[in-house]
């Protein structure tokens, strides 16, 4: 493996802990404000965001020769499954909507 994907998976492990720690945080907080929720799982949606980024440099970086690979396509997906869960969180309504009662009887 060469230099340069070496310092991108010690980066990708760096910022792998940072998520983990934040997601921990997140829920170990049980009686958390909501809006603090809403702003720690935006965080790490840009932390998630980041490390597509990293891992999309590091498979342009890896070595193809050789050896086992790691399998950058599959973590990429992974990683696109937990921010569609993350972000479908965060757009979902903070509260549910009241739905007026329909009237029933429409004749005069």
């Amino acid at each position: 493996m060469n230099f340069p994907s070496m310092v991108l998976i010690k980066r990708f492990r760096s910022a792998a802990l940072l998520i983990i720690s934040i997601a921990m945080t997140a829920a170990s907080v049980s009686h958390a404000d909501e809006d603090a929720e809403r702003e720690n799982l935006t965080r790490i949606s840009y932390e998630l965001s980041q490390l597509q980024r990293m891992i999309s440099d590091a498979a342009k970086e890896a070595e193809t020769s050789g050896g086992a690979r790691f399998r950058y396509d599959l973590l990429a997906r992974d990683l696109r499954l937990v921010r569609a869960g993350v972000d479908d969180h965060l757009q979902r309504p903070r509260q549910p909507q009241r739905v007026q009662p329909l009237a029933g009887d429409y004749r005069n």
